[in-house]
């Protein structure tokens, strides 16, 4: 029966054999992580031959550049032009950065603050006030970057085809209003592919401010686990053709494509943009790694090889997805106390619960063994308003670690949603060393 029409002794009932089953679970005392959307080592262990992609002194020539030595601070050419075939934009817009594309979007924003953007009126940090927009759910580090400037975040509600249009056309009207966060394929939780109405309609916007920053971080561009790869427009064309080509700085990376602590991003903007852009960056330094520019160059070749590359990836990913789905269609479903996103790409799905129990569930699984993303994450501040939203992270724990983490998960989601339902409360149980 779904838990909303049982009947109180029902719901009694039903709160003490879950209660048991939880205990019971707990007992195992396993120690599992599924915190944040890490590749597995069997992903890790498949890239391996990019590690002997450069092997003598003469491989590490290309493009007339020694890349063992000085200069080229924007990147060698090989390196745009394989980013440039892969997100579909130019490979003189490309910037070619070190490992993480987090670094290069810190780094924009942070040179906002500090010199402004090239049509800035004076450095973000002389403002009074600078809003930002923030699609939500969204990813926790984008807010972590905004947050950490104490610019005033504005959560935009996402529907199922990009962000809420009617409402950041209204908030850009605000000169203050600085800028929007976008993950526009497979968006960091959901899973959203924004629709090209949306995308049109971002690309056209015509804010307030001079100096509207969008940060278009297409992390998932290439990242389909389920079905043939799905080609996007190029947020970059779009901008120029409706008069806007200095608004959008794109991001990218390889992180997830060959190996996250040792891979290569790309920061794409206009001609204009990368000139101003170099120019404050020259001070800071010489030139990212350019070995291992060049070493992924070679191990990748081109945007063919990449999508080949990268449907092996999701032949180990798309199991994992499925027994996430399998366990919540079979223990959650048929209870009607809960809905989620069942993506074809990106690396999460996100799941929402009645109003009010995503910290408590999450507690219940984290004194059984499972480790997951804080509720309130994938919000700014950490804070869900309705307590609702849970990211769930399937791809670094193998299959057996899944269905013991979803076996737990599920029980800990029945257990909170019969409290709410008045079943009853009982506390978790103490973990060994616990302080009281």
């Amino acid at each position: 029966m779904k838990y909303r029409e049982m009947t109180a002794e029902q719901l009694s009932s039903e709160y003490e054999r879950v209660i048991k089953y939880y205990r019971a679970l707990s007992e195992k005392s396993l120690k599992l992580n599924m915190a944040r959307g890490k590749p597995c080592k069997e992903q890790l262990d498949m890239v391996s031959g990019l590690l002997n992609a450069l092997t003598s002194p003469q491989d590490c020539q290309a493009d007339g550049i020694d890349v063992r030595n000085y200069g080229e601070l924007s990147g060698i050419p090989s390196a745009k032009n394989l980013f440039a075939e892969i997100l579909g934009c130019r490979a003189e817009e490309c910037f070619i950065g070190g490992s993480s594309s987090l670094t290069l979007m810190y780094d924009t924003i942070s040179k906002a603050c500090t010199h402004g953007l090239l049509h800035s009126t004076k450095p973000w940090s002389k403002l009074d006030s600078v809003k930002w927009l923030c699609p939500v759910p969204g990813y926790d580090r984008h807010f972590k970057i905004t947050g950490s400037f104490q610019f005033e975040m504005i959560p935009i509600p996402m529907t199922a085809t990009g962000p809420d249009m009617d409402l950041v056309e209204k908030w850009i009207r605000d000169p203050s209003v600085k800028g929007m966060w976008c993950v526009p394929k497979y968006s960091n939780p959901d899973g959203i592919t924004y629709s090209d109405e949306i995308i049109c309609r971002i690309a056209s916007m015509k804010p307030a401010a001079p100096d509207f920053l969008l940060m278009w971080d297409n992390a998932y561009c290439v990242h389909e686990f389920k079905g043939a790869f799905v080609p996007f427009p190029d947020i970059l064309s779009l901008c120029r053709v409706a008069g806007n080509a200095d608004m959008v700085f794109e991001y990218a990376s390889t992180s997830k494509i060959t190996l996250p602590g040792a891979g290569v991003s790309v920061m794409a903007a206009s001609v204009e943009n990368q000139a101003y852009m170099k120019k404050l960056m020259n001070v800071q330094m010489i030139s990212y790694d350019k070995v291992n520019q060049l070493r992924h160059v070679r191990y990748l070749k081109d945007r063919e090889n990449t999508l080949a590359l990268m449907q092996r990836h999701a032949a180990i990913m798309r199991p994992k997805f499925d027994c996430v789905l399998e366990w919540l269609e079979k223990e959650i479903a048929p209870l009607d106390i809960a809905r989620w996103q069942s993506p074809k790409g990106g690396y999460f799905i996100s799941l929402y619960t009645m109003p009010g129990l995503a910290k408590r569930a999450l507690i219940l699984c984290r004194t059984a063994g499972v480790v997951m993303t804080d509720a309130g994450a994938t919000y700014p501040y950490g804070i869900d308003p309705d307590d609702s939203n849970i990211r769930i992270a399937p791809t670094l724990p193998t299959i057996e670690e899944l269905q013991q983490a979803m076996e737990i998960f599920c029980v800990s989601l029945r257990m909170v949603t019969l409290e709410k339902l008045g079943a009853g409360r009982c506390p978790p149980p103490r973990q060994s060393g616990e302080d009281g």
